[in-house]
C-alpha cells in the first residue's frame, strides 16, 4: 500500500509543480527537436528571465507554464518556421534567495525548493567573524523578519527558522563588538580588553592587571568579581592601594586585608559607570649596615641583607643567577669607597677555582653587565681597552670584545672569514706602542693556510689593534679603476699585445705564465720570439729576454724567467716599425719581392724562409740571380743564388748560409742587359717616328 501511495505521489507531483507560476530560480525544459541549443536547461535568474538563442531575454516570472509556452512560441515565430513539435516543461523548482551582510561570499544564491536559512548561510560562504547571531534579518517585499539564528544552533529545532521564499534577502548583522572597524579577531581577542559592555553602564578595570578592559555590569558584581573578570592582578600590583571610583570620588580597597580577614564589608560597592585602578606596587629604597646590592643581569637584581658567612656566590645565586645575556667575563664589583674591582667568573669557571674569588663586604655592589649583541654596532658597549677591529675583506667587519686568550685566527672565525676577493697574503696589523705611534706588522695569512707553519709566528693581537685585510680588484681583466686600492709593491705590469694589459695583483707563488694566462695571453700579432722582462727589485734594473715560440716548442720550464712584483713584461708586436730592431738581428730583403722589408731571423731559417717570409719573388724577378751580401770578418762578401736551378734538382746543399745583418737582393727584369737594349731600341724608335711625323 505504502509503494502504491509513494508511486501516486510521483506521478501527481508534475501536475502539482505545473498548477503554480513560474518563479525566479526555476529550471525549464524546452523541446524543439532538431535544435541542438534547446537541449541544455534553461533557469530564471534573479529578474524572473531566461535567455534563448536567436530570441534574447524573455521575462516568464509569475506566469504559468502554459502561458510561458504560448509567449515563447509567440516570441519565436519571427526566427523559426515549424513550431509544431515545440513544448515546454518545469524540470525542477529552485529557491533563489540574496544573502547579504556578515557573510564570507555575500549575493544572490541558487538552491533547492525545501532549502532553510542554514543553507542558504553555507552556500554564501559560511558567517564571518564577526556577526551577531541572534538578530539575523529576512527581507520580504516590504516586511521585515527578525529570527535568533544562535537559538537554532544551540537548540537545533528548525521550526525556529522561517520559512523561506524565492526573492527573500538574508541578511546577517555585524556584532556591536567589533565597532566600526573591520578586523579579523576571534573570542580571545574579544574578552582580551573586557566584554565590552555598553559605555554608560560598563566597569572599567585598568593598572596592573592582566586583562585591562570594559566589563558589562551586574547587580550583584564586586570589586573582587571585576578584578577575576580582567584577569586578576599581576605580580606588580600593588592590592592595598586599589582604589574605586565612582562619581569622581575614589573610595579605596586593602584587597590584602580582605584576604587575610575575609570580612566583605572592607569591599566598597560598584556601581554602573564606575572605575575600578590597580595601581603598581611601590618599595622604599633599602639600605642599612648589611646591605649589598645585585644588579644588571641577573633575574631578581636588587638590595639584599647580607647574612654571616655570606660570599659573592651566595649573594649571585640569591639574586636568581645571571641570566642568558649576561656578560660573565666582565663583572664588576664596585667598593663602597668607589673603586672598582673586575672579576672574570667565566675564567674563574674554566680553570677550576684556581683563581681568587672576590671578597663582598656590606655597602658593595655587584654588576653583571649585559652581554654584547655582536649585531648591534653600537661601539659604548665595548671599552676601547678591551675591543679591537677588524676591518676590509670580512663578511662581517667591525669592533669586537677581546679576550687575552683569543688568537688572530679566532677574530678572523669572529668576524665571518675572509670573504671570496679578500687578499689574505697582504694581511696588516696596525698595533699601538706605547709611545703614541703605531706600527704596521704584515703577515701572509695565505702561505699559512695553504702550507701551515710556526703557529707561533702568527702575530700576537692584543685590545686596541686593528687588522685590516685588503680586498684584491674585483676583475683581473679590468682593474683600472681599482688600481688605488693595489700598492705598486704588490703589483706586476704587463705591455704589448696581449688581450688585456695592464696593472694586475700579483704574489710570489705566481709565475711568468700566470700572469701572461690573467692577461687573456698574446694577440695574434705579438712577436713571441722577443718577448722582455724587466726586473726592478731593489733599485736595480735588469732586462731578460725570452722566446716564447722556443718555450712552446720544447717545454723547458727553465726557460721562464723568474718575475716578481714590480716587474714589467712587454710583447713586442710582430710587424713593428724598423727602428725598434737593430740591424744585427734582422736581415733585409730587397728588390723584386711581394714585401720587402726588415725580418727577423734566426739559425733555423733558410733563404727559402725569408722569401717565404717576404711574399715570394715577383713575376719579373731575375730568380737565377738572386744576392746574398753578408760581412764575414769585417770584409763584405757577395754571393749569387739561383732559385731557379734549385727547383729543378732540390739540392739544399746549393742554399745559401744566411746569419742575421744579411740582405738578400732579388733584382727584376728590369737590371738585365737585355732589357736595357731593348728599352733603348724602343726609345730611339719612338723619336724617329715622332720627327717623321713632324717632318710631315
Amino acid at each position: 500500500m505504502k509503494t502504491i501511495i509513494q508511486i501516486l505521489c510521483l506521478l501527481l507531483l508534475p501536475l502539482l509543480v505545473q498548477a503554480d507560476n513560474l518563479r525566479p530560480g526555476d529550471r525549464l525544459q524546452i523541446k524543439f527537436p532538431g535544435e541542438q541549443a534547446f537541449e541544455k536547461s534553461f533557469q530564471l535568474n534573479h529578474e524572473g528571465m531566461i535567455t534563448l538563442p536567436e530570441i534574447g531575454s524573455v521575462r516568464l516570472s509569475g506566469l504559468s507554464l502554459t502561458e510561458a509556452r504560448d509567449l515563447l512560441k509567440t516570441k519565436m515565430r519571427n526566427a523559426y518556421k515549424d513550431l509544431s513539435k515545440f513544448d515546454l516543461f518545469l524540470k525542477e523548482r529552485r529557491l533563489s534567495v540574496t544573502v547579504l551582510g556578515y557573510v564570507k561570499q555575500p549575493g544572490p544564491v541558487d538552491l533547492p525548493v525545501r532549502a532553510n536559512v542554514q543553507m542558504a548561510i553555507n552556500r554564501a560562504g559560511g558567517l564571518a567573524q564577526g556577526a551577531q547571531l541572534d538578530k539575523l534579518q529576512i527581507r520580504r517585499d516590504s516586511s521585515l523578519i527578525e529570527f535568533d539564528y544562535k537559538h537554532y544552533l544551540d537548540s537545533g529545532n528548525p521550526s525556529s527558522l522561517p520559512k523561506l521564499q524565492p526573492m527573500d534577502v538574508i541578511f546577517v548583522p555585524a556584532s556591536p563588538l567589533i565597532g566600526n572597524v573591520q578586523v579579523e579577531f576571534d573570542a580571545q581577542t574579544l574578552t582580551a580588553s573586557g566584554d565590552a559592555g555598553e559605555g554608560g553602564e560598563a566597569v572599567k578595570v585598568f593598572g596592573e592587571v592582566h586583562r585591562p578592559g570594559t566589563f558589562a555590569y551586574k547587580d550583584d558584581a564586586n570589586v573582587m568579581d571585576l578584578i577575576m573578570r580582567a584577569g586578576g592582578v599581576t605580580r606588580y600590583a600593588g592590592i592595598e592601594q586599589i582604589r574605586v571610583i565612582h562619581n569622581g570620588k575614589p573610595f579605596p580597597f586593602n584587597m590584602r586585608e580582605y584576604l587575610d580577614t575575609g570580612n566583605p564589608a572592607l569591599m566598597p560597592k560598584v556601581h554602573q559607570g564606575d572605575l575600578i585602578f590597580i595601581p603598581q606596587a611601590t618599595e622604599q629604597v633599602k639600605s642599612g649596615s648589611r646591605t649589598v646590592y645585585v644588579m644588571g643581569e641577573v633575574f631578581k637584581p636588587g638590595a639584599m641583607e647580607m647574612g654571616e658567612g655570606s660570599g659573592f656566590y651566595d649573594l649571585l645565586a640569591t639574586a636568581g643567577g645571571p641570566t642568558r645575556f649576561a656578560e660573565t667575563r666582565q663583572i664588576r664589583i664596585i667598593r663602597a669607597d668607589g673603586k672598582v674591582q673586575p672579576f672574570d667568573l667565566q675564567s674563574y669557571v674554566d680553570s677550576q677555582g684556581r683563581g681568587t674569588m672576590p671578597d663582598i663586604q656590606p655597602g658593595d655592589a655587584i654588576l653583571v653587565p649585559e652581554k654584547t649583541d655582536m649585531n648591534e654596532k653600537s661601539w659604548l658597549k665595548v671599552h676601547p681597552n678591551r675591543a679591537i677591529r677588524i676591518i676590509g675583506a670580512v663578511n662581517r667587519p667591525g669592533r669586537y670584545e677581546w679576550a687575552s686568550e683569543m688568537t688572530l685566527m679566532d677574530l678572523i672565525a669572529h668576524a665571518g672569514g675572509p670573504i671570496a676577493s679578500a687578499d689574505t697574503a697582504h694581511l696588516q696589523i696596525l698595533q699601538l706602542r706605547g709611545n703614541g705611534q703605531t706600527d704596521s706588522v704584515s703577515f701572509d695569512l695565505k702561505a699559512f693556510l695553504d702550507h701551515g707553519g710556526d703557529i707561533r709566528k702568527i702575530p700576537h693581537l692584543r685590545a686596541g689593534d686593528t687588522v685590516v685585510i685588503p680586498e684584491l680588484p674585483k676583475d683581473p681583466n679590468d682593474n683600472r679603476s681599482q688600481w688605488v686600492r693595489q700598492s705598486s709593491e704588490r703589483s706586476i705590469y704587463i705591455f704589448g699585445e696581449v688581450g688585456a694589459p695592464g696593472r694586475y695583483a700579483f704574489n710570489n707563488e705566481l709565475n711568468f705564465l700566470d700572469i701572461l694566462s690573467a692577461a687573456q695571453g698574446p694577440t695574434g700579432l705579438a712577436d713571441l720570439s722577443s718577448v722582455r722582462i724587466t726586473h726592478r727589485q731593489e733599485g736595480k734594473t735588469e732586462v731578460s729576454h725570452l722566446n716564447l715560440h722556443t718555450y712552446f716548442e720544447t717545454g723547458d720550464e727553465a726557460m721562464l724567467p723568474l718575475v716578481r712584483n714590480e716587474d714589467v713584461i712587454f710583447i713586442p708586436k710582430r710587424d713593428r716599425a724598423w727602428l725598434e730592431k737593430p740591424k744585427e738581428t734582422v736581415v733585409r730583403v730587397l728588390g723584386a719581392v711581394a714585401r720587402p722589408g726588415r725580418y727577423s731571423f734566426d739559425s733555423h731559417m733558410t733563404v727559402l724562409d725569408l722569401l717565404a717570409e717576404a711574399g715570394g719573388p715577383q713575376n719579373t724577378a731575375l730568380q737565377d740571380r738572386i744576392m746574398v751580401i753578408n760581412r764575414i770578418d769585417g770584409e763584405a762578401h757577395s754571393r749569387l743564388f739561383d732559385l731557379v736551378d734549385f727547383a729543378k734538382s732540390g739540392d739544399f746543399s746549393r742554399l745559401p748560409v744566411l746569419r742575421a745583418g744579411d740582405t738578400v737582393y732579388v733584382p727584376g727584369k728590369e737590371q738585365s742587359t737585355w732589357y736595357r737594349v731593348v728599352n733603348t731600341l724602343q726609345e730611339s724608335l719612338t723619336v724617329f717616328s715622332f720627327a717623321r711625323l713632324v717632318g710631315l
